[in-house]
């Protein structure tokens, strides 16, 4: 048992049953224990495999490659249609939605798959990136900051134009601008507090 999995679940004061019910039956299938993104991911064979997580009204497992599942009991949700291809998630609102057997069945399936190649790749977004017209003002008067924006590989410079384009209020995009140009310069991208953890 990983104690970093152990801290994520007793973190969740509201889903720490749910979390630690589920952990036993992954751990009892046999998968390696580890934390990724910020949550517990288990693997097999060096592939991950399904992965735990608590959000505020649910918690739920994220099956790697879920589309591969059969489903038949239709447990299974993409939770980001148009954006998840391969993944699925299963909720869970009450502790009485966990079916130990039933999540065994879903997990020992998902192995199989693994084992037997069923993977979909990630498409990567090949489209160019078009920079924010607030964040081009502050690359006209800042070489250093273009450069070091630069530096970064191209999803996390996406990552960045994204994250203030997608605001829908002009002041939301000034702030958010603002908010990135010191995590730029010291050279950090905008998601890599959730990474290697």
């Amino acid at each position: 048992m990983n104690p970093k999995v152990t801290i994520y679940i007793n973190d969740k004061n509201t889903w720490t049953q749910e979390l630690k019910l589920l952990r036993s039956v992954l751990l009892e299938v046999g998968f390696e224990e580890t934390v990724k993104w910020g949550a517990p991911v288990y693997a097999h064979k060096g592939k991950n495999i399904v992965g735990l997580s608590a959000f505020k009204n649910y918690c739920g497992l994220w099956f790697f490659q879920g589309s591969f599942l059969i489903d038949e009991q239709k447990k299974l949700v993409n939770s980001q249609e148009g954006k998840t291809q391969a993944m699925r998630q299963w909720r869970f609102y009450t502790i009485e939605d966990i079916q130990p057997d039933l999540v065994k069945k879903y997990a020992i399936e998902a192995i199989k798959n693994s084992e037997e190649g069923k993977e979909l790749k990630v498409k990567r977004n090949t489209k160019p990136i078009l920079i924010p017209e607030k964040l081009q003002l502050e690359f006209d008067k800042n070489d250093r900051l273009k450069e070091t924006f630069n530096d970064f590989s191209l999803s996390k410079q996406r990552e960045f134009s994204d994250y203030i384009t997608e605001a829908k209020r002009e002041t939301t995009k000034q702030k958010r601008t603002e908010k990135i140009i010191s995590m730029i310069l010291n050279g950090v991208g905008l998601y890599d507090k959730y990474k290697n953890c």
